[in-house]
């Protein structure tokens, strides 16, 4: 797979994201639902439990860690990233945590196209955050 960075300008690279990427001869696309710090739980009411209530950067590292599951499952890796969408109910508190992302991302070389969306609640009144990524093989 190749990919191509489009920066009209440089302020993202500071973020670990390309304004655009053109992606080349890749065979197959993931499109990841939206993972959140929740874990299975077979004895709570809704068959998971909720992984660092209330606490932003603890949920940024298991919803990365859920990402890095599906990637997993189907046979891909953080390297294969080409898209993610962060939903957050607290943006402030998730730019200051980002370095959770960067470090979860740095090593693979990639900077995918990113979008941070502010948001009034997610599925779980406890959870923070949540994120949606795609990737191609």
């Amino acid at each position: 797979m190749k990919r191509t960075s489009i920066n009209p300008t440089d302020w993202g690279l500071a973020f670990q994201m390309d304004q655009g990427e053109v992606i080349e001869g890749h065979n197959k696309i993931l499109h990841c639902s939206g993972q959140c710090a929740i874990a299975p739980d077979a004895n709570a009411e809704t068959g998971v439990t909720i992984v660092s209530p209330d606490d932003l950067r603890g949920q940024m590292t298991e919803s990365l860690a859920n990402i890095d599951a599906v990637l997993d499952k189907a046979g891909m890796a953080r390297s294969n990233l080409i898209s993610l969408r962060f939903f957050t109910t607290d943006v402030d508190g998730f730019l200051a945590n980002y370095d959770v992302y960067v470090e979860w991302i740095l090593p693979h070389g990639i900077r995918p196209p990113q979008s941070l969306y502010g948001i009034s609640r997610l599925v779980f009144p406890e959870l923070k955050v949540e994120i949606e990524a795609v990737a191609a093989k």
